[in-house]
């Protein structure tokens, strides 16, 4: 890690929870977070920038859960991403339930609008059953009623206090596996709430301007803010809000981290999916060779290790360069197309002549140099693949018809 780091104010101590596989607060590492901007409902598009994030930078990536097809989407989505999927609600509480059953990784809850302590602390209880986490999202713009005419406006102490009345709702149920955020789209105002909120809580805080705007306005008003509250140690994931591409969210958020010294500096981003029954290989093992033999290289580059040929190669075609499995053999791929198929036992070494010719070559020669005849042999093998293992191998539709059961559609 950078030693300029060492000049920052000391992290503060906070609790640590777990979204997925992903520490925030404890003293894990500053977590960088986006939300996608398709609708949840289309799973493959939804996935496709899913996996641009995360090869962009974010750890986790939260998704709309609006209506019952959003909350079907996430069955299907959650399964096949390659980091933690946190559930946006808004109001309905069922869809909070629903988004539960579709197996999300953690919650984001508007004290604003989800208003009912009974329905706050039922899902509060099904989150604790599930060990799934809550982030009590507060923003200024959505604060309740009754707080904001109480506090005469969106003040730090109305956001503060907003955040407080949730917690103590989660502390009647026993639940605690808690983050918090009290976004507002001033810059003061943010960083008053964010310094109180600190000295408030030791849940781990969650950094954010919301409404930040375009570019460059609003990375210039998301830096304002959150860097501000990193160099006082305060902050333990954040997220950019930008009317951008989301893409844009998860860069600045990593680069953030990095030019602060907080997150260490890499050439290799490497994503790979989460294994299914459908895995032709073992992802894990090959990942993690790749990962070894591509970092000793030393050149910047995006790599995906997908476990099959089926979904792969289109769910991460943002990537610079990568792998999927077939029968017994690999299909190496740059942005989402077929270049070449190698046998089972070759794909890492495969992986890492190809990354030293785009290093040399660049990504256009070597498309240009692609084998025309691969995308047939893929093609084959995602129709074997289907046959022999359907398309469910995520169990989703038991996850649909649990959540349908929730939502009455």
């Amino acid at each position: 890690m950078d030693i300029s780091s060492d000049l920052l104010t000391p992290r503060r101590v906070t609790r640590q929870i777990a979204v997925g596989s992903v520490k925030v607060g404890g003293g894990a590492p500053i977590s960088v977070q986006s939300m996608t901007t398709t609708k949840t409902a289309d799973v493959d598009g939804t996935l496709e920038q899913v996996y641009a994030l995360a090869a962009a930078g974010a750890d986790i990536v939260r998704c709309t859960c609006n209506d019952a097809a959003a909350a079907e989407g996430l069955a299907q989505i959650v399964p096949r991403s390659p980091v933690p999927i946190v559930a946006d609600i808004h109001f309905h509480v069922e869809m909070a339930l629903a988004a539960l059953e579709a197996g999300v990784q953690g919650l984001r809850l508007n004290p604003g609008n989800l208003r009912k302590p009974e329905e706050i602390k039922l899902v509060a209880r099904e989150a604790g059953d599930r060990g799934v986490p809550i982030r009590i999202g507060v923003n200024a713009g959505s604060l309740h009623p009754k707080i904001y005419e109480r506090f005469g406006g969106a003040t730090p102490e109305a956001l503060v206090e907003s955040a407080r009345l949730e917690l103590a709702y989660f502390d009647e149920v026993g639940f605690s596996d808690v983050k918090i955020s009290v976004k507002a789209s001033s810059v003061a105002t943010m960083i008053a709430a964010y310094r109180l909120a600190s000295a408030t809580f030791d849940h781990p805080l969650h950094l954010g301007v919301t409404e930040a705007g375009p570019l460059p306005g609003g990375l210039v008003k998301g830096t304002a803010g959150i860097a501000t509250l990193l160099a006082e140690g305060i902050g333990d994931t954040l997220r950019y809000s930008l009317t951008a591409d989301p893409v844009e969210e998860a860069k600045a958020g990593r680069q953030l981290l990095e030019a602060m010294g907080l997150r260490e500096r890499k050439g290799l981003d490497l994503i790979a999916c989460p294994s299914c029954g459908r895995a032709e290989v073992d992802v894990i093992k090959v990942a993690t060779e790749a990962q070894a033999a591509l970092e000793a290289l030393d050149i910047p580059i995006q790599v995906a290790v997908m476990g099959c040929v089926v979904n792969g190669p289109g769910e991460a075609r943002h990537a610079d360069l990568g792998i999927a499995a077939g029968k017994h053999r690999g299909h190496l791929f740059i942005q989402g197309q077929i270049v070449r198929v190698v046998p089972e036992d070759e794909m890492v070494a495969a992986l890492v002549e190809e990354a030293q010719r785009i290093g040399a070559e660049g990504v256009a020669a070597r498309l240009a140099a692609r084998d025309l005849s691969a995308e047939a042999e893929a093609a084959a093998d995602r129709a074997a693949l289907l046959d022999e293992r359907g398309a469910d191998v995520n169990h989703a539709a038991e996850r649909i018809a649990r959540i349908r059961r929730r939502t009455g559609s």
